[in-house]
């Protein structure tokens, strides 16, 4: 063994703790950097909810959450309260789906209520593949090339477009189901929250609903009537995509939006006075809009037309002239007289404003119904929001009656017409067609 190889071997013998160190040392830096992330979100959560429950973001100045506390046999509204909303939703679900089968359909049956047949659609692969992914209403120059590529006639490939999008829409059983769950909700919920706040202060002068803020205890009929709405609406925001898609759709995602945002703010901040009075002035009409759509889709056009003037006139008297009048009235000034405004303040009036929007946006819709009303005698569509953007099955009748059009003296073109070269059918197809022989 030559000295330099020991010396080498002496090195390396000298080297190897080091090297060990740094492996120990890279294994103690990675064990640190797997452990930090796992660290990291409890104290990012805690840290956020902290910023997130600050007394200036939810209450008045110089108001603490210490303050609202339960003492002395005193109850008041925690925000923690209002989990107990989430599994009443599916409660409510539930429920919904049994009353739909059980009592819907049969209550359908019994008023008349009929789906109306529909033509099949013959299988077409290429209209198909377009029908789902260009669109069910593809332009002209497009049913055009479409026609091309099927060898079909240009009105074929028109028909059978109405006749696959007709396939789509809605059944009258379904929305009458959907209406009459919703009229027993909104009706149970009109009814047992007026007997709830019958007597009460801030029913008759909203002005009350500031005494003593947020000092204001809970009480035990409030809460689940509160809860219970709540629950509600989180049911109609989880059904949304699967029910009757409506020309107000988008609409109807902001107003279920702004109206959970409104009772979970209202709630946390203890503003449940004025927020009761909120859900009390919609469910007054609420309810009679769905009975209004369950007896459109009947035989009782009078009753239908009874209920849509009521439910008009309510809808104006509470949406366009109490609610700015009395709510947006009382929250931007009555609520401010003995406080200075806060981030609540701001973010609860938005709220309103923007719910006051949506009520303008519908009270239009009502008032284009109306004339319609005025104009024909009798409603031809469904309520406010109702009407589907896809054909009926008149269109179907009228373009068979093009396929084979009358002429002026009664006669129909049909298989067994007059032949087509024939003088009588050319002057026959002059008449119809309106143009008339000069004198």
């Amino acid at each position: 063994m030559s000295p330099a190889g020991g010396r080498g071997r002496a090195r390396n013998r000298v080297r190897l703790p080091g090297a060990g160190g740094a492996c120990l040392l890279l294994l103690r830096i990675r064990r640190r950097r797997s452990v930090r992330p796992a660290t990291r979100a409890p104290r990012m959560l805690s840290t956020f909810n902290e910023w997130l429950w600050q007394d200036r973001f939810w209450l008045p100045p110089n108001t603490s959450w210490a303050q609202l506390e339960d003492r002395d046999g005193l109850v008041y509204a925690h925000p923690r309260d209002m989990l107990a909303a989430l599994p009443l939703a599916l409660v409510l679900l539930a429920l919904r789906i049994t009353f739909e089968r059980f009592v819907g359909l049969p209550l359908s049956r019994l008023l008349g209520v009929r789906d109306q047949t529909r033509r099949p659609v013959k299988p077409n692969a290429t209209l198909e593949r377009h029908f789902l992914t260009e669109g069910p209403r593809p332009k002209e120059p497009q049913l055009t090339l479409l026609a091309a590529q099927c060898g079909l006639t240009l009105r074929q490939t028109q028909r059978w477009f109405r006749r696959r999008r007709n396939q789509d829409r809605p059944r009258l059983t379904k929305k009458f189901c959907e209406a009459s769950w919703r009229f027993v909700f909104y009706l149970c919920a009109f009814v047992g929250g007026f007997s709830v706040l019958y007597h009460e202060s801030w029913l008759w002068t909203p002005a009350r609903c500031w005494d003593n803020y947020p000092n204001q205890t809970l009480k035990l009929a409030l809460y689940w009537w509160y809860i219970l709405e709540l629950g509600f609406y989180i049911s109609l925001l989880i059904t949304l995509p699967f029910d009757v898609k409506r020309k107000d759709f988008k609409e109807q995602v902001i107003h279920h939006f702004v109206t959970i945002l409104l009772m979970t703010f209202s709630y946390s901040s203890n503003l449940l006075r004025i927020g009761s009075l909120v859900l009390l002035l919609h469910d007054s009409s609420d309810y009679l809009l769905e009975a209004c759509k369950m007896f459109n889709y009947t035989r009782f056009r009078l009753v239908c037309d009874a209920l849509f003037i009521i439910f008009s006139l309510v809808f104006f008297y509470t949406r366009l002239v109490l609610f700015p009048t009395q709510i947006l009235y009382t929250t931007y000034y009555d609520s401010m007289v003995n406080r200075s405004p806060f981030f609540g303040y701001y973010f609860f009036n938005a709220l309103l404003v923007a719910l006051q929007l949506l009520h303008v946006f519908w009270s239009g819709l009502i008032l284009r119904m109306l004339y319609s009303f005025a104009k024909k005698g009798q409603m031809q569509k469904d309520v406010r929001s109702d009407v589907e953007s896809s054909d009926s099955e008149e269109e179907e009748e009228k373009e068979a009656a093009r396929e084979c059009p009358r002429l002026k003296n009664g006669a129909v073109r049909g298989p067994g017409a007059a032949p087509a070269d024939g003088p009588r059918s050319r002057v026959a197809g002059r008449l119809a067609n309106g143009h008339t022989p000069a004198t």
